[in-house]
């Protein structure tokens, strides 16, 4: 079930758009750090240049949207807590968050400034494309486990950069 509702954070009021998936929490998170993978759920995203496959604190890339090149930096990743924070043409873009809910079950949720309202049903629909990708018959957890050996993936645990896009 995708939701929208209001939340209180550290960071503030926010928005908090979220889906239940049923796949482990480790394979959502995968999906949402690759940056390779991200035009196969994002409604607006068409293509990725990123500095990194598998963001980290202090990427950079540009994604192409309708129409146009647009410049983002990732300022925080948290793995052990899956969240991860970017700013898209300098401006904080939504965070990224996976919570586990078991071994086959986790929600995926995007948190938006309460002034990004306009930009939920997008997230809405990602969530829903997510979901989509994650369930599809034939999608293998093994290959989500190769993809991160490959990638030489060691954490990036907690990691912050203060700068913009």
């Amino acid at each position: 079930m995708t939701r929208l509702r209001p939340v209180r954070t550290s960071d503030g009021r926010q928005l908090e758009a979220s889906h239940v998936i049923a796949v482990p929490a480790d394979e959502a998170w995968d999906l949402l750090v690759d940056t390779t993978r991200w035009p196969e759920w994002s409604p607006t995203i068409r293509e990725v240049e990123a500095t990194d496959r598998r963001i980290r604190a202090g990427t950079r890339g540009r994604v192409r949207v309708p129409g146009v090149w647009l410049p983002f930096r990732v300022t925080h990743v948290d793995q052990a807590e899956r969240r991860w924070e970017w700013r898209v043409v300098g401006l904080p873009g939504p965070g990224h968050r996976v919570d586990d809910l078991g071994p086959d079950r986790c929600r995926v949720a995007f948190e938006l400034p309460l002034g990004a309202a306009g930009y939920a049903p997008v997230c809405l629909e990602a969530l829903e494309s997510i979901a989509a990708v994650l369930e599809e018959p034939g999608h293998d957890s093994d290959d989500v486990e190769d993809e991160r050996s490959e990638a030489g993936v060691d954490g990036n645990a907690g990691t912050d950069v203060d700068t913009n896009a």
